[in-house]
């Protein structure tokens, strides 16, 4: 028994399994062959016509509208609204909201009560009144959940910077954690890079807990205005909770103490470490949170808007931004360039196009431009590793990444490049890197190597998202399958990330997605790269994954997994179909030997059925992940590419592989 949904935010409805893709007669294999030829044509012509004259490939990046509630507070905070910025703003935000009133932090899934909050807010800035139906409907939904009081602390932090929550009633984050050495539990390199970057700004906000004159009230999102914090019972004292709702509250008592000397010290220093990690284009990190809290802390010590770290940094922001045709606007959390080319390259490259093709070879050149040769803060655990490698986005030489580096080497061997040497080199690096980024326990994680400090997440201020970065199933298979095409299969670094990867699988078969929704992509990532490095296909661990693939496929043929798989058990594989999520499975059972088998008919099929007129397809789900259960990503070239791979693996036969049909 298998289970489907309608797209609505109810638990999966059952149904039977069903034998063909939609009509309930299984296609015959010739036709299927002859559709997934037609369709892998249609996709190469669409995704070449969106190639950037430079070389790069660039989808859209979804999240939710807090990205764009917290850019117009940002902005009043500063001082620097304005109008036309504030009506598109404000009509895409009106345009996300369901019917309940509420904002969800993926499509179709449940209202959630930080997103609506801030939400709320920057509609109230916009111009929006409480009395109006869609803000009554959101008000009273916010009050029903327990209010402003419930809700994450990021979301107080903002709330408190317009006097609308109280300092006093926030964990605390001392500046002079920048002081403690690297061997200390919860000092900065503790946490994930993300994590790090906004932390430390986040400490000076903390410290200096600055009130803007607030335009209006919010007694609306409160359960009782008289008391908006009711006193909450510590966790006991001899739990973790209970310790470190203990230590904030001595954090709590050293702020009102705290030396002067010390504390400017420690925020000089918290600048320094900012500015020293600004990117060339202005931005923090290549994302955005970082970003807007970096442009606070420094405009809170002094730096005027006019300073060229804070002029690069606002220009920074607006690059975010994406202006819609109806004139509405909505800001990316990140860019994904380099892991929107690596993915396109790979794509196109297995559908049949040509190693040489200029197009493959521009995106070649632009890859190897983006390359990484500078130390950045993973060197604080690897202080002797040469650099190598490539970051995600446009520009963050600070934070390389392992997953990028696996997938642009990847892509870089399926390309016949006029400089191959060039090539051969920047691939010896970022291998030599990758290898190096390798934690203790055989795996990779996505920017640091050993992240796996479970202290950050037990502070009280850690209430939302990864806080830290310990390997993943998915990073550590990108990883495997790369050196195994690197003729690295034996070799025991790569033998250690296997032997993890086996020792991961979930007993009903599958792995656990950390960047990707959720145990399709985990699965989906494993099988090529445990194949890849010479795992036969009979190997138990590899049908115990074929068989969990098989019995989640759903009445359409397609795959689809729901967000909320994170955190409950009966959504594991279970949601509408998707292009990406079912491009996914087929990719591991693909690699698994599966190419013959009904299941995989049945997908190809429905890629091929789906597929729109112009080569694409559509994709409203979201299936990229940022923090597991908080944060969700709809890359928009997902729906392109891993389509794309699947049907060109299928025409054409797995990559690089001895048995490869390819040409056929």
């Amino acid at each position: 028994m298998t289970a489907t949904t309608d797209g609505s935010t109810g638990a999966p409805r059952p149904r039977a399994a069903a034998a063909s893709a939609t009509t309930g007669v299984a296609p015959g294999a010739d036709a299927v062959l002859g559709a997934a030829r037609q369709a892998a044509e249609r996709g190469v012509g669409h995704l070449l016509a969106r190639q950037d004259a430079q070389g790069w490939w660039k989808g859209d990046l979804e999240t939710n509208v807090t990205m764009d509630a917290e850019d117009l507070m940002l902005r009043q905070f500063l001082g620097i609204q304005d109008e036309k910025t504030l009506r598109a703003a404000g009509l895409f935000i009106r345009g996300e909201q369901r019917d309940d009133g509420t904002w969800a932090t993926f499509y179709g899934g449940p209202g959630e009560l930080s997103t609506t909050i801030e939400a709320y807010v920057a509609l109230r800035l916009a111009g929006d009144r409480p009395e109006d139906a869609h803000m009554a409907r959101a008000s009273a939904w916010i009050r029903a959940q327990g209010g402003i009081a419930a809700a994450r602390v990021f979301t107080r932090i903002w709330l408190a910077l317009f006097g609308w929550w109280k300092w006093d009633d926030l964990p605390e984050l001392p500046p002079e954690l920048i002081f403690l050495p690297k061997w200390v539990p919860l000092n900065i390199y503790d946490f994930g890079c993300w994590a790090r970057q906004t932390i430390v700004p986040l400490t000076v906000v903390s410290a200096k807990r600055p009130v803007r004159p607030a335009p209006f009230a919010l007694d609306e999102l409160h359960t009782d205005a008289r008391c908006p914090n009711p006193v909450k019972p510590l966790a006991p004292v001899a739990s973790w909770d209970g310790a470190f709702q203990r230590l904030d509250k001595v954090l709590h008592a050293y702020h009102k103490v705290a030396p002067r000397k010390l504390r400017r010290t420690a925020m000089r220093s918290a600048a320094r470490w900012i500015v020293e990690r600004q990117e060339n284009d202005g931005c923090w990190g290549g994302i955005q949170p970082p970003a807007v809290y970096s442009v606070i802390a420094l405009h809170l010590l002094g730096y005027d808007l006019q300073h060229p770290v804070m002029r690069a940094g606002l220009e920074s922001l607006d690059r975010f931004a994406v202006w819609r045709e109806d004139g509405a606007r909505m800001i990316e959390a990140c860019q994904s360039p380099v892991w929107d080319t690596c993915l396109a390259v790979i794509a196109l490259a297995d559908a049949g196009v040509p190693a040489d093709h200029p197009a493959l070879v521009r995106a070649a050149d632009w890859m190897l431009d983006e390359e990484i040769t500078r130390p950045g803060d993973w060197a604080v655990r690897r202080p002797g590793l040469p650099p190598g490698g490539w970051a995600f986005e446009f520009h963050n030489d600070n934070y390389p990444d392992i997953d990028d580096t696996a997938e642009v080497i990847l892509a870089l061997r399926r390309v016949q490049h006029p400089q191959q040497d060039r090539v051969d080199a920047a691939i010896a690096r970022g291998v030599r890197w990758n290898l190096g980024m390798q934690s203790k326990n055989g795996a990779w994680g996505a920017f640091d190597a050993d992240n796996t400090s479970a202290f950050p997440n037990r502070l009280p201020f850690c209430d939302f998202g990864e806080v830290i970065d310990p390997p993943s199933a998915d990073v550590t298979a990108h990883v495997v399958e790369m050196l195994a095409y690197e003729g690295k299969s034996h070799d025991p670094r790569t033998r250690r990330g296997i032997e993890w990867l086996l020792a991961e699988q979930e007993a009903g078969g599958a792995w656990f997605g950390r960047w990707g929704v959720n145990y399709v992509y985990g699965t989906g990532s494993v099988l090529p790269a445990l194949t890849a490095a010479g795992i036969p296909a009979s190997h138990p661990a590899i049908r115990r994954a074929v068989g969990w693939l098989e019995s989640v496929q759903n009445d359409d043929g397609g795959w689809g997994e729901d967000l909320r798989s994170y955190g409950e058990t009966e959504w594991m594989g279970r949601g509408p179909s998707t292009a990406s999520q079912t491009a996914w499975a087929l990719l591991a059972l693909l690699a698994a030997g599966e190419r013959d088998g009904k299941a995989v008919e049945r997908g190809i099929a429905w890629l091929a059925e789906t597929q729109r007129e112009d080569g694409s397809w559509d994709e409203p789900y979201f299936t990229g992940t940022g923090f597991p259960r908080d944060f969700s990503i709809n890359y928009h070239l997902y729906r392109q590419v891993f389509p794309l791979t699947a049907l060109g693996r299928y025409v054409h036969g797995e990559p690089f592989s001895p048995n490869s049909t390819k040409g056929s």
